[in-house]
């Protein structure tokens, strides 16, 4: 039996975009919140937040566990475990909250640099040894939002 395809009968790939549609839609369906599936797969709120968004590749066993949660289709497992690309745009957002970061780095970039640099030397800090939690932290002046990094501090090589 012959088993080669042509370009015609190529089983049609999916993409990282429709990958994260689908995921989106069962999410939404099933009425499940980002730190749910996380913790039903095993992983962090942010990363899998991160790899199901297109940014990260999970490992396999949680790309198969992810994809039985969401009863997504098996092919979304080569998708979900293939090194990303990772893109994001030159120009700024004007999505309010995506453009927020974008402001506090505008503000506080060269703070933290320079603050980075005097605590840790020349270096930077690393995104990826790296993680971060997001929490809504009550306030009687209004609720706030916490964003806590943390990355390993790498030094420049001199020589």
């Amino acid at each position: 039996m012959n088993h080669m395809h042509t370009p015609e009968t190529l089983p049609a790939l999916m993409t990282m975009s429709e990958v994260t549609n689908a995921i989106m839609a069962s999410k939404r369906a099933k009425k499940l919140s980002w730190a749910s599936i996380a913790e039903m797969i095993g992983m962090s709120e942010v990363f899998t937040t991160s790899a199901c968004l297109g940014m990260n590749s999970f490992p396999v066993d949680k790309a198969e566990a992810l994809v039985a949660l969401l009863e997504l289709p098996a092919s979304c497992i080569d998708v979900l475990t293939e090194c990303p690309n990772k893109v994001f745009p030159q120009t700024v957002p004007t999505d309010p909250c995506i453009y927020r970061f974008y402001e506090i780095v505008g503000v506080y970039g060269q703070t933290l640099k320079e603050l980075i640099h005097e605590k840790g030397g020349d270096g930077i800090m690393s995104a990826i040894d790296f993680d971060m939690s997001v929490e809504k932290i009550p306030n009687p002046k209004g609720d706030r939002i916490e964003v806590k990094m943390s990355g390993k501090f790498l030094s420049y090589n001199q020589w």
